[in-house]
């Protein structure tokens, strides 16, 4: 049978790393400089070697040919990692995303010569690839619930570990985090990294920030010490939960999950679409509404440092699709299927809420999930006003607002929010949370186009 290459884009790539560290390390090794003697194949496989610290280099060499919908690419590579694909897997199928020219057509050498006569049974040789270890080669379920096994006993160590830091924090007060200074928090988190959670190693890494950080930070420590142990609980008790919410703990500790729900087909209105860039990764978020379900469903897309991430959608577009949503409990996150037509114009808008509504909604949904920063609000006949030193948003028919988040008030769209409004009453979507509202994108009364702010 012959093979045929399948185009890995960034975005692709990067769905495929196990946490958010892995993303992070796969898209600093996405660049040529850091890779020697690759090449690819017409039939469906690429190589390379890469460097790792101490002058050890990694071969690695993956099967490119997987179709849309697999889980991943198999692949095979020399270091030790016990994630799935490594990092070295994600960086060097990130490199031939660039295109053409990033991986050139040439022949291989002998050591993915070897490795790929073996993945199509062309030989019986057993002999290794790389400088360490075996890598991934055909999914394995066996092994694949072995190694789910070892993680969760990782994490529940750290977990551990951690509520011990907390209640040593308590017992000793808070003022002691603010002499210990960040290297307690950061040292904590390099804890949770070992111990396979990143999750938590990020909301750890958020505490350093808050001692020192202006007036009543003692009060937010402990408001964020209290949402952190209330997930560790969540994690170390999990068998005990309802299954969903059992889900929405296991992605918050960093555990990656694949979509559950089946495919449901709707003419999606692109919302809002807006990044959030980092040193080494960009994520993009895009809120999409179902005019028939009346469902607000989120696509992640991602892209590695440098490059905007491959999925983009039209803002104010309808698009004839298919989502397959994510589990978890209050979770809106959605994986992006079947496209049967391009995204065209339309006039359907999502249905609003007053700014109490929105709030109210947002209370309510803490229930489901404590740990989100935010939820996706339409606001139906506001107008922005300012308030003090900043701005917000206040119902046209009513005596209550919502305060805008420092971070929106200080954006460029906030001008372009009240340009459109000129005093008269708006339809706006955004993120509502505890820090306020975020406005992403507006309409005017009466007819027109949605405005990206």
């Amino acid at each position: 049978m012959t093979q045929q290459e399948v185009r890995w884009t960034a975005d692709r790539v990067l769905a495929l790393a196990p946490d958010s560290a892995s993303r992070k390390a796969g898209s600093k090794l996405g660049v040529a400089g850091a890779w020697s003697g690759t090449g690819r194949s017409r039939e469906g496989t690429v190589w390379g070697v890469c460097g790792g610290s101490g002058g050890v280099r990694y071969r690695t060499v993956v099967d490119t040919s997987a179709p849309p919908g697999a889980p991943g690419p198999p692949y095979e590579c020399g270091c030790p990692s016990r994630k799935s694909p490594c990092a070295h897997a994600l960086g060097l199928l990130l490199l031939r995303s660039a295109g053409e020219a990033a991986v050139p057509v040439g022949p291989a050498p002998d050591w993915a010569e070897k490795w790929i006569a073996r993945r199509h049974g062309l030989t019986g040789e057993e002999g290794e690839v790389g400088a360490a270890g075996p890598g991934s080669g055909p999914a394995d379920p066996e092994a694949a619930r072995r190694r789910a096994e070892r993680r969760a006993e990782r994490i529940t160590a750290g977990a551990t570990e951690l509520e011990q830091r907390l209640a040593d924090l308590l017992r000793s007060g808070l003022a002691t985090a603010e002499q210990a200074g960040y290297g307690l928090w950061e040292e904590t988190a390099a804890r949770m990294v070992d111990a396979q959670a990143p999750g938590l190693a990020a909301r750890v890494r958020e505490l350093g920030s808050i001692p020192g950080s202006g007036p009543d930070w003692p009060v937010r420590l402990l408001a964020e010490c209290a949402l952190l142990h209330l997930l560790d609980q969540g994690w170390l008790h999990r068998e005990r939960l309802p299954d969903a919410l059992a889900a929405t703990v296991r992605s918050r500790v960093g555990l990656t999950t694949r979509p559950a729900g089946p495919p449901l087909r709707d003419h999606w209105v692109v919302l809002a679409q807006h990044d959030t860039p980092d040193p080494k990764l960009t994520t993009r978020r895009i809120w999409l509404h179902g005019t028939a379900s009346g469902r607000t469903a989120l696509l992640l897309s991602y892209g590695p440092a440098g490059r905007a991430p491959d999925l983009a959608l039209p803002v104010g577009l309808a698009l004839d699709a298919e989502l397959s949503a994510y589990p978890g409990t209050g979770r809106r996150r959605a994986a992006l299927g079947e496209q049967f037509a391009p995204p065209a114009p339309t006039t359907a808008r999502p249905p609003g809420l007053t700014t109490t509504e929105a709030a109210a909604l947002y209370g309510a949904s803490l229930r489901d999930d404590p740990w989100q920063e935010s939820v996706p609000v339409t606001l139906d006949d506001v107008i922005p006003t300012p308030d003090g030193a900043s701005w917000q948003l206040a119902d046209a028919d009513a005596d209550t607002a919502l305060p805008l988040t420092p971070a929106a008030a200080a954006r460029p769209g906030l001008w372009r929010l009240v340009a459109l409004s000129g005093g008269a009453p708006l339809k706006v979507f955004g993120e509502c949370g505890h820090r306020g509202f975020t406005p992403l994108t507006a309409w005017p009364t009466g007819p027109g186009e949605a405005v990206r702010l």
